[in-house]
């Protein structure tokens, strides 16, 4: 373990945060966001995405040793000394679907304002296969005037940050890494080795090891997307798609995908990225971007299904109230980004419907601001038309379904979460 490294993590996000905890038990860490309420908030040791370990953070903020610990900044100077930058920017897609590289280059440029020879960049935001090499390396040659793989180096070790699961943390992952030369690659690997202690995988290039995190997110959008079309077929044939699922797991190779909304910043997201990059040479990727639009229908499916059951209860459409359970992109999660749930609340909306939706884990003020909705915070006290269960929440159970249904609720549990006898129908 080289005690002379010097780390800044760029971007202390879900996955960012994590990561500098971890490293800062062992190095000496600057964790660097440009938003200082971000900053100020950890301070105070506050996290709003609920996946630091609080007595961590608070540990590793008050180490005074000066080969580690960990620094909170907004301010770029504070990392001018750092040898390791590793970048953890979000990388989303834009309103075409196309790849926003935006944060991922403004993350370069910060950087090579301040590259030193003998320094390395690490990248773990999620990109297409060549990124790294073909459109972030170019960015930190024109800024620092140095040149690559002569004057300083670079990785890509894919994050693997799995938001609101308490088992499967940063260390117990295995990590895949990557460098640039085959002495810089040792060294990342080291690096990282030193605090995963599920190992690592050493790729024989960054291009390899970028390709191994967009194809992660896509074989799982893919299989979703099959049993979603699953879900869609068997409604027609009023079968429950769990049933059949239950009987076909029972063959011990049958992958128990489940049907449902795939929202969220990996696998919503990360197919568009490779499909860009295919295209970009010649090729369209026919079943991952079927695969995408199978489930990004998902959410009018639900609400169309959820109107045509109101119909055929004689309830009167426009002015209906529906409420929408859940927000988040998944379940015992604070994390809206990317959330597949707007949709079937845009999709109600559009009927001329009221709705209300309710979630215990997300921020009520970053709803309000990126989706323009306001939560709700008491669902039972008001008498529905329709409940859609949209997101798996544990607190969802501790709900009166039975005293809901009795005040004339349709129920529609997309997630087979609650008990099949208070759900009029399941996905």
């Amino acid at each position: 373990m080289d005690k002379n490294k010097q780390i800044a993590i760029i971007g202390l996000g879900y996955v960012g945060l994590p990561l500098a905890i971890e490293f800062a038990k062992k190095y000496k860490v600057v964790g660097f966001d440009t938003d200082d309420a971000r900053i100020i908030s950890l301070k105070s040791i506050t996290d709003h995405t609920r996946e630091a370990n609080l007595e961590d953070l608070r540990l590793v903020t008050s180490y005074t040793a000066e080969d580690y610990g960990l620094e909170l900044s907004s301010n770029l100077p504070d990392i001018s000394t750092c040898n390791t930058y590793i970048v953890t920017v979000p990388t989303p897609i834009d309103h075409l679907k196309r790849p926003d590289l935006e944060p991922l280059l403004n993350a370069s440029k910060m950087i090579g304002i301040l590259l030193k020879k003998g320094d390395i960049v690490i990248y773990e935001s999620t990109v297409y296969p060549g990124c790294t090499e073909e459109d972030c390396v170019p960015v930190l040659e024109k800024i620092s005037g140095l040149k690559y793989n002569e004057d300083f180096f670079c990785g890509y070790s894919p994050e693997r940050i799995n938001p609101g699961d308490k088992v499967n943390t940063l260390a117990k992952i295995k990590k895949v890494t990557s460098g640039s030369t085959p002495e810089i690659a040792l060294q990342i690997n080291d690096l990282y080795s030193s605090i995963i202690t599920a190992g690592t995988h050493l790729a024989p290039s960054i291009k390899v090891a970028e390709a191994s995190k967009a194809i992660e997110n896509a074989q799982r959008d893919v299989n979703i997307s099959f049993v979603n079309e699953l879900a869609l077929i068997f409604d027609r044939m009023h079968i429950d798609t769990s049933d059949v699922l239950a009987a076909a797991s029972t063959k011990w190779n049958f992958l128990n995908y489940k049907p449902g909304l795939v929202g969220g910043h990996c696998i919503g997201v990360d197919p568009y990225y490779l499909a860009h990059k295919s295209e970009s040479l010649g090729y369209k990727p026919e079943v991952i971007l079927s695969g995408r639009r199978v489930n990004d229908n998902m959410g009018m499916f639900v609400a169309n299904k959820v109107i045509k059951m109101m119909v055929a209860k004689d309830k009167t459409i426009k002015g209906a109230k529906v409420l929408i359970l859940g927000f988040a992109f998944k379940e015992n999660c604070p994390d809206v980004r990317n959330t597949r749930v707007v949709d079937i609340y845009k999709e109600l909306k559009s009927f001329s419907i009221e709705v209300d939706v309710c979630d215990p884990w997300a921020n009520a003020e970053e709803v309000k601001q990126e989706y323009h909705i306001d939560l709700i915070t008491q669902p039972e006290s008001k008498i529905y038309d329709a409940i859609i269960l949209a997101v798996a929440h544990k607190q969802f159970l501790e709900l009166n379904f039975a005293a809901l249904k009795e005040k004339g609720a349709i129920i529609f549990d997309t997630k087979s979460f609650i008990d099949r006898n208070f759900a009029d129908a399941r996905l």
